[in-house]
């Protein structure tokens, strides 16, 4: 249980009174980092959905239209465990605050871009300050819920938030861009970052530094060139080939400094990542958990938002609406699953359980063609993907922060949004690929005409759901063996609240 800093010696009954009010305001500081995380997560699909719109006002080509996706996702992606040991360096609480109202900052001016150029700008200040913003947000949950059923609980709650944001992301992109302008897509982030930093402002303690903080500096330069190799290697691919020589040489380059990072983390003395956060086995399984997550659920969003649109002919918003059974499966499962059902069989059975409950809603998913119903096809795949989902990320997310020590509690959750960051890149390269390719077999041994071409869209879709399935049983097969079947112990607790 969170403890507030006491000066002095207060009589019993106030010091009880103060208690009662810290417990009570944990639940609102979960609600600030709550809307912090849905930012992030939302600003993943939000901008998708406004891209053509923005492409035509401000008349980029279709070449030039990744890099508004990959900007983020490069500055993002790469800046991650950096970002987590600042926070753990320099202050939770410091770290958030900067990152929101960077982020706030960031948003501004690509609501206001008159360029493409600002625009992409933008977009990457977002990624730098979103990745001070993400690990900051879970450590501070991590230190401020220790007591196990309350921790279950606001991990539930912070996991719904973090799956479902994907998808509230394609309804509330849809609604701004058809209603308002693509710039709102942008905008919208500074009510979220203004609601959060009033939160923060008065919920959080300010830090106190009682040692002189030390960095990493050769481990953060290796790790940060090697994510941002990996993320534009896969990036590369997708608009590529796989055999392009830049795409290699970044894949290799990328793979490669990643092991001189590992051997550099062993030799310093003061690590960026300490290796025992990553081969503790209940932690090692929930960064992998949620790296196969990332991959999969790539397919969900993408090709099944293409199939509904272009072959259901389904707007923007109604797109939006149709995912929002999804969202109420993972909010169900989240805010119950850790709870209710880790307790009695353990995170082993829940996060394999929950993979296999996906797995069959993306089964589900292949038998769709030209003339599917959304009720018959779409709706019991989505139901099935959010429950499974669900329940094994709110336990993925409890168990990556697991026994830390508070002085590792930020670079451990940058360790999670790592992981998926990296998954979403590679589930966005490799089953874009694996789609194109598809749909040139099928066009290639049929009769031209528009019935093949809409017919080749319905192949690549089912054939990147029949890998995204694949993908999700073998996320359960090899966390079935990886990972031990104990409660995730809580983190070290310290005091986050101002008084």
């Amino acid at each position: 249980m969170t403890t507030v800093v006491d000066r002095g010696a207060p009589a019993p009954e106030k010091t009880e009174n103060r208690r009662r009010g810290s417990h009570a305001l944990r639940w609102w500081v979960l609600a600030v980092l709550g809307v912090a995380q849905l930012m992030v997560v939302l600003d993943a699909t939000v901008v998708n959905i406004a891209l053509p719109a923005a492409q035509q006002d401000l008349g980029f080509s279709d070449g030039d239209r990744q890099w508004v996706v990959t900007g983020y996702a490069l500055a993002f992606g790469s800046l991650l465990l950096l970002g987590g040991r600042l926070s753990d360096l320099f202050g939770r609480r410091n770290t958030f605050i900067i990152g929101l109202i960077g982020f706030a900052g960031a948003s501004a001016v690509g609501g206001a871009a008159t360029s493409f150029e600002m625009l992409v700008a933008a977009r990457v200040g977002q990624g730098v300050f979103g990745a001070l913003l993400a690990p900051a947000a879970l450590s501070l949950l991590t230190v401020t819920f220790t007591e196990p059923s309350e921790r279950a609980k606001a991990f539930g709650i912070f996991g719904a938030v973090a799956g479902a944001g994907g998808a509230i992301g394609l309804l509330l992109g849809g609604m701004l861009t058809e209603w308002a302008s693509w710039r709102w897509v942008m905008f919208v982030n500074l009510a979220f970052a203004a609601v959060a930093l009033v939160g923060a402002v008065l919920l959080l303690a300010k830090h106190v530094i009682t040692e002189r903080p030390k960095l990493d500096i050769p481990g953060t330069l290796v790790v940060t060139a090697a994510l941002f190799g990996i993320v534009y290697g896969f990036s590369h691919a997708e608009s590529t080939s796989w055999t392009n020589p830049v795409t290699l040489g970044f894949l290799i380059g990328g793979a490669v400094l990643l092991a001189v990072f590992v051997w550099l983390e062993t030799k310093v003395a003061n690590p960026l990542l300490p290796l025992r956060i990553v081969l503790d086995r209940t932690r090692g399984g929930s960064f992998l958990t949620v790296f196969v997550m990332g991959i999969g659920m790539f397919a969900i969003f993408l090709f099944l938002t293409y199939y509904m649109q272009l072959s259901m002919g389904y707007s923007p918003i109604k797109t939006g609406l149709a995912f929002l059974p999804m969202v109420a499966g993972m909010v169900v499962s989240s805010t119950t699953v850790p709870s209710l059902l880790l307790p009695k069989v353990g995170p082993k059975i829940v996060v394999a359980g929950g993979f296999l409950v996906a797995a069959a809603g993306m089964a589900w998913l292949t038998q769709i063609g030209l003339d599917s119903g959304y009720v018959t096809h779409i709706l019991p795949a989505l139901v099935l993907m959010g429950l499974g989902l669900g329940g094994a990320m709110s336990t993925a997310f409890q168990g990556a922060t697991a026994g830390v020590r508070h002085e590792d509690a930020g670079v451990a959750s940058a360790m999670i949004n790592t992981s998926q960051q990296v998954g979403g890149s590679i589930g966005t390269a490799l089953l874009s690929t694996i789609a194109a390719s598809a749909a040139t077999d099928y066009l290639s041994s049929h009769q031209p005409g528009p019935m093949a071409v809409a017919q080749a869209q319905i192949e690549s879709y089912t054939t990147s759901f029949w890998w995204a399935t694949a993908i999700f049983v073998a996320g359960a097969v090899i966390t079935a063996f990886l990972m031990p079947n104990t409660v995730p112990a809580p983190s070290e607790g310290e005091p986050v609240l101002a008084h």
